[in-house]
């Protein structure tokens, strides 16, 4: 494991997001791994994140990083 362990109890993978909850707004925004850990956030590898379900009524922000296509 090369980067930060996924935040799911018993998961071994490396993290690739980080999700976020807004409490107030009944929203989880779930984006790329941020640089460093927070102690209210929580990274997840790309099988907890695809499987992610939110409390009903609450809204899922998923932001997405589009890669320069000309540099790919």
């Amino acid at each position: 494991m090369d980067g930060r362990p996924c935040s799911r109890v018993a998961c071994v993978s490396d993290a690739v997001s980080t999700l976020t909850y807004d409490y107030a707004d009944s929203m989880a925004v779930l984006g790329p791994l941020s640089y460093t850990a927070e102690p209210h956030s929580y990274d997840l590898c790309p099988k907890h994140s695809g499987r992610l379900s939110v409390p009903q009524g609450w809204q899922v922000v998923r932001h997405v990083v589009m890669r320069d296509l000309d540099h790919a």
